[in-house]
């Protein structure tokens, strides 16, 4: 928890106005300067800069407005009407305190104004108990706020931490796999170089390289969201047939799926399709969305499917695997995030691909939308322009 002081300004900070007259002035001739100014509330009477009274514009007009009061007092020296036992408070004092003084005055003494001095005693303002009042609120008010921010804050740093943790627990889940089949095939190739087994190293090496490619993959994911967060993603721009392309990264999905009764299919036109945007990040993007596909289904088949509508490419990638709940889906695109624990899940990854995938889109001017029912399979449907307006 951080905490916040709310600060109190010395109320030398908060002068409205340093007026101040001779107490001989004439009583006809402050009247006047009331009525000339009348943003002027109250007035002091000073003799060599010491305060020895104090006049206000409400206690003056209600006087002279009494009847024969103007005749009575309109020649004679202001003094003679004044508050000569104003409220004086230091210029240093807390507003706190000083609010407190104020207050603590008797009912028929508590007026708007209080005098301001110095050290000395000599005259420096005036101060409105309403402003004084006004600034307290809104210190209390700002102090209000800023524990709040903080409190916020705090909230997100634990958020942060638990995300890092979430990280670490994540990635050294996802890497020590790949890594320990890597050891044990290598073991076994060595076995089989020493017996002359070169069939079974052949067999062991394809299976070494699709566990180097898994790391080199979640490697690449971590990179890849740490380039867009920094605003270091780089861009090209190229023209390309995407149909080319999404039978590439088909084939490629077939590898992933492997033995699984899970039948790819792909739906374009029969010609090429010609865009203009990032080749490799729009395979990156189609390939995220199929490896989640070969991921999630154990049955059934997977739709990859390609066309334009309205100046924009239309990518759907459609499964059978096994759904997302509806209060989920808002997770989905969430960095590091995965439905089940990072231990017990049963299904691996780091939770990255669709983060990237959408940060991506975002920098090719697209957008994803999804569908779902659980157990019944997912559908995920990207637009794209057909041309990339703007490189960085």
């Amino acid at each position: 928890m951080i905490a916040l002081q709310s600060h109190s300004p010395a109320i030398g900070e908060l002068l409205i106005t340093s007026e101040g007259i001779s107490p001989n002035t004439i009583v006809a001739k402050v009247a006047s300067r009331f009525f000339d100014s009348m943003q002027l509330e109250a007035v002091a009477l000073l003799e060599c800069q010491e305060p020895v009274g104090l006049v206000t514009r409400s206690k003056l007009f209600l006087l002279l407005s009494r009847r024969f009061g103007f005749e009575l007092y309109s020649k004679k020296p202001i003094i003679r009407i004044a508050d000569i036992s104003p409220l004086i408070i230091q210029w240093k004092e807390q507003l706190d305190t000083a609010i407190d003084m104020a207050l603590q005055r008797p009912t028929e003494d508590i007026y708007d104004e209080i005098i301001v001095v110095d050290e000395e005693g000599c005259y420096k303002g005036l101060l409105s108990v309403k402003h004084m009042v006004i600034k307290q609120s809104h210190i209390l008010a700002n102090s209000i706020v800023q524990r709040e921010m903080a409190n916020e804050r705090a909230k997100e740093l634990e958020k942060i931490n638990e995300v890092k943790s979430q990280f670490i627990t994540h990635v050294t889940h996802e890497l020590r796999s790949p890594i320990n089949a890597m050891i044990g095939l290598a073991e076994l190739m060595k076995i089989s170089c020493e017996k002359g087994y070169i069939d079974q190293v052949r067999d062991r090496l394809t299976l070494l390289m699709s566990s180097a490619t898994n790391i080199r993959a979640i490697v690449t994911n971590i990179l890849d969201l740490s380039k867009i967060e920094a605003g270091k993603m780089e861009l090209i721009n190229d023209r390309f047939d995407i149909v080319r392309m999404i039978r590439e990264v088909a084939e490629t999905t077939r590898v992933l799926i492997g033995n699984k009764p899970v039948q790819v299919e792909i739906i374009a036109h029969e010609g090429p399709i010609v865009i203009e945007s990032d080749p490799v990040k729009i395979r990156q993007i189609v390939m995220n969305l199929m490896s989640n596909a070969a991921k999630f289904t154990d049955s059934g088949r997977i739709a990859l499917q390609a066309g334009i509508k309205d100046n924009h490419l239309i990518i759907t990638v459609s499964d059978t695997g096994i759904g997302i709940k509806e209060e989920d889906i808002g997770d989905l695109f969430v960095a590091f995030n995965q439905l089940e624990d990072a231990m017990t899940r049963r299904y691996e990854g780091t939770g990255l691909g669709l983060t990237i995938t959408r940060n991506l889109l975002n920098l090719l001017g697209g957008q994803i939308t999804v569908s779902s029912k659980f157990g019944a399979g997912s559908t995920f449907t990207v637009s794209l322009p057909l041309a990339q307006k703007n490189t960085t």
